[in-house]
């Protein structure tokens, strides 16, 4: 199935997003007045803009989102990609509205979502799909291995309505997204109220994490490490060009295919703005020092994250900070502590690590800048 990455503003199926409504129709379903309740709706008076509507101490106020020059803006200082992007600005930050977002209002049902992904050519049929067997337990439900039509495909099972939500959003993001080096997404099966089931290509070799430990440096050359590490930056470098935050980069959330390509999955899950107000579900070894503090996501972060995936890539999938508590990583992090080079990794390697690995984070590399960099490293040792 080909589509051409569409990184669109109109993000449809997210369910905050309430369409054609009237102002006064959005000033009812925003009653009980509950001050940070918001929703967003298409502008009636300018086609082509949309309207924040938000409660505030007992009224409704109606910010007008701006759509010029392929960006959107309430206070033309401002500018933002995609409906998400700004939601989640002003979730975290009031910046000069009357509060900061707190609580969307959400569509009823998960039929506006099913209808967006037919409209956009996602939805697939469930009679086509087969599910074979368990691969792995999530919090949110079971991916199991599919068959879809005679191929191969992974699939995930979301059953509780409320977590469905945040895996529409997912899925919406998965649509906007395409590189040989992200997990493909082929489709979305929105079944009834109640039931989400998110295709993706099958990865045959499982998570990175997994493959190196079972394989281990007996089976894995220099060459297949820096090919991961390589492929890894790659799809981070598009996310990074798209103006994308995975905050969740590690071994465990980077698959391997049959022929042995690592590609990044997992990018939306832990978007969902209410997830991450929840800090110490936050993987600490992975997570860089100012998300932690302030919860400052950034592709900053991504990069710190990318460091401690480079480390476990060359430690054969050890888990970070060995022999140090977990209590104690933190502190000792921002204090300037870095961990020490994994047994045989390359001196060029290991710098690589510690330039993510900086407190400042203007003092990190680009993913462009690492990507660059390992290319360096690979072609080097070509000629040696």
């Amino acid at each position: 199935m080909s589509h051409q990455p569409v990184l669109s503003t109109h993000v449809m199926a997210v369910r905050w997003f309430h369409g054609k409504i009237t102002r006064e129709q959005a000033e009812r379903l925003l009653y009980p007045p509950e001050t940070g309740l918001f929703l967003v709706r298409e502008s009636t008076n300018y086609p082509g803009d949309y309207t924040l509507c938000v409660s505030c101490e007992g009224k409704v106020e109606h910010y007008r989102i701006i759509y010029s020059s392929g960006k959107l803006t309430i206070d033309e200082e401002v500018y933002f990609d995609n409906l998400m992007q700004l939601v989640e600005h002003y979730t975290n930050d009031a910046d000069g509205l009357c509060t900061n977002l707190m609580k969307p209002k959400l569509m009823e049902g998960t039929v506006a979502a099913q209808d967006e992904f037919s409209r956009s050519g996602w939805a697939l049929e469930r009679k086509d799909l087969k599910l074979l067997q368990v691969l792995g337990k999530g919090e949110f439900g079971d991916v199991v291995l599919g068959d879809y039509k005679g191929s191969k495909v992974a699939v995930k099972c979301i059953k509780n309505d409320a977590t469905a939500q945040a895996f529409v959003a997912e899925a919406l993001v998965m649509t906007q997204l395409q590189h040989k080096n992200l997990v493909q997404l082929l489709g979305v099966i929105v079944e009834d109220k109640s039931s989400l089931y998110i295709v993706t290509e099958f990865m045959a070799k499982g998570s990175l994490v997994d493959y190196l430990r079972s394989r281990g440096r007996s089976v894995l050359g220099g060459e297949c490490l820096l090919k991961f590490s390589l492929d890894v930056s790659e799809g981070m470098e598009y996310l990074e060009s798209n103006n994308f935050v995975h905050r969740d980069l590690a071994a465990r959330n980077v698959l391997v295919s049959e022929d042995n390509i690592a590609k990044v999955s997992d990018f939306g899950l832990t978007k969902e703005a209410s997830a991450i107000q929840d800090t110490s579900k936050l993987p600490v070894k992975w997570t860089a020092p100012e998300a932690l503090r302030e919860k400052l996501f950034s592709t900053k972060s991504d990069v710190w994250s990318f460091g401690i995936l480079l480390w476990e890539i060359y430690s054969f999938g050890r888990v970070p900070y060995p022999r140090i508590a977990l209590k104690d990583v933190v502190p000792r992090v921002e204090k300037g502590y870095k961990m020490d080079a994994p047994d045989g990794c390359p001196p060029v390697v290991y710098d690589v690590m510690k330039q993510c690995w900086h407190l400042d984070t203007n003092q990190r590399p680009s993913f462009r800048k690492l990507r660059e960099q390992l290319e360096h490293i690979k072609a080097k040792e070509l000629f040696q």
